[in-house]
C-alpha cells in the first residue's frame, strides 16, 4: 500500500519557490519595521504639526537644536558661551513645591 500523503509533503519541502515566499515575507515585516520608526520621527516630512522643536545634548556645550516651521528647517548650534544684551530686570520667577511656576512682574513686586 502506497501512502501519497507523504510524498506530496517531501515534495512540497524540496520546492524552492516556498524560499523565495518566505523571503518576501521576510522583507514585508522588515519595510512594516522603517515605516513605523519613519512616522515616529518628530521631524518627518509627513506630520501635521506647524512647528517642532529637537534639542540635541541639552546642556552641553555641543547643544544643538531643531526648529521645522512647516517645511523648513533650521539649525542651532551652541557656541558654549554665555548671551549677552542689553535690557533690564522685568520681574521674577518662583517654583512652589507642587512644581508649578509663578511669574512676578517688576512693577508688580513694588506696589
Amino acid at each position: 500500500m502506497k501512502r501519497i500523503g507523504l510524498n506530496i509533503l517531501e515534495d512540497e519541502d524540496d520546492d524552492p519557490i516556498i524560499s523565495v515566499v518566505n523571503l518576501v515575507d521576510l522583507f514585508l515585516v522588515i519595510i512594516a519595521v522603517l515605516l513605523i520608526i519613519v512616522m515616529s520621527n518628530p521631524l518627518n516630512p509627513f506630520t501635521q504639526a506647524e512647528e517642532v522643536i529637537v534639542i540635541k545634548n541639552p546642556g552641553q556645550p555641543n547643544m544643538e537644536m531643531l526648529v521645522q516651521e512647516g517645511k523648513e528647517l533650521k539649525q542651532f548650534k551652541s557656541t558654549g558661551s554665555m548671551g549677552e544684551g542689553q535690557g533690564s530686570k522685568a520681574g521674577t520667577a518662583y517654583r512652589l513645591d507642587d512644581g508649578s511656576m509663578i511669574y512676578v512682574p517688576e512693577d508688580a513686586a513694588l506696589q
